[in-house]
């Protein structure tokens, strides 16, 4: 590498608009947009399916899908396609470059370099054919679109802009598998800065990966107050995974015991819990005049106990000298 540093945006691809999906730098020299295009009739009703390319096959099976690559920069740009490897455990990963993994092997692209004027879109077609030896499970990638500009030789950075759309694909013979999880263990807190939280463990039971997002209400809270809805935020579980789902609770809000009520779907699989939490007060270290007063008065305390301690022996030296 000589010495190149490679500074990599990334940001996975989403749903419409366009620029749902694109990776920027500081300035508007590298930026792409990606997006899934269609999704099957038989998953209009699963909104992860608008996003990613999500699908159960058996093996030997073909799925095809377009994506819509958007040059967001303000000059022409030749965009690379390519599909990469992916994990889905505690979160969606992916590494920079072009890792592979087996379901990398089964895709091929419509086209694999574009040039796009400024704002310009093209639609591409993607093809997955699942091998006939293909292991059984959920197999996990990203279609990526990625600029590479020329690079001057005199600069040490080089940026590359780089957006993908999400592959899920679940292979097996059969229907397929179930999607499910389960919520526990649902408290509320305070981070470090005072803010209040609440928690939940939420534990993938199913076998698909999981993309949660959820809301959160409180009631019966001191006076019979009520708050939120509050967003929640949940990183992506494989299966057999957990992860922890929080919600950023308003700072002002009072310390005590309220009804929390926590809803998180994933897909068309949607799950509720409930249950008393309590928020405490948030802990104040003492004031540091009062520490000085405090350390003061201690001080002060000890001088007068050594003084009337020497006095005492003092007064009994005299008595017994003079007997």
């Amino acid at each position: 590498m000589g010495g190149l540093l490679l500074a990599v945006s990334l940001l996975v691809g989403s749903i419409a608009p366009p620029v749902a999906a694109q990776a920027r730098r500081s300035s508007d020299d590298v930026r792409i947009g990606v997006r899934l295009v269609d999704a099957p009739v038989s998953r209009r009703d699963d909104y992860r399916a608008h996003r990613y390319i999500i699908d159960h096959v058996t093996p030997g099976q073909k799925v095809r899908r377009r994506i819509a690559v958007t040059n967001e920069s303000d000059t022409r740009q030749r965009v690379q396609l390519y599909p990469g490897a992916a994990a889905a455990q505690d979160g969606f990963t992916f590494a920079p470059g072009r890792p592979a993994n087996e379901l990398t092997g089964w895709v091929t692209l419509e086209h694999s370099e574009l040039v796009l004027e400024p704002d310009e879109t093209a639609r591409v077609w993607t093809e997955i054919t699942v091998a006939k030896n293909a292991t059984g499970g959920e197999h996990y990638g990203v279609i990526w679109a990625e600029i590479n500009p020329k690079r001057d030789p005199s600069e040490q950075v080089h940026h590359v802009g780089r957006a993908g759309v999400r592959i899920y694909l679940s292979v097996g013979p059969g229907g397929e598998p179930r999607s499910d999880f389960r919520i526990e263990n649902l408290a509320g807190a305070r981070a470090a800065n005072g803010v209040p939280v609440v928690t939940a463990r939420v534990k993938n039971t199913g076998g698909r990966a999981l993309d949660l997002t959820g809301k959160l209400t409180l009631s019966d809270g001191p006076g019979g107050m009520y708050a939120g809805p509050f967003n929640v935020k949940a990183d992506t579980i494989g299966p057999g995974h957990s992860t922890l789902a929080n919600a950023t609770l308003d700072p002002g809000l009072a310390s005590g015991v309220w009804t929390a009520r926590l809803t998180l779907t994933s897909g068309l699989v949607k799950r509720e819990t409930s249950g008393r939490i309590t928020i405490h007060t948030p802990h104040r270290a003492p004031h540091k005049g009062g520490n000085t007063s405090a350390a003061a008065l201690t001080v002060g305390g000890v001088v007068a106990a050594v003084a009337a301690a020497l006095l005492a022996a003092y007064g009994y030296r005299r008595r017994h000298r003079y007997r």
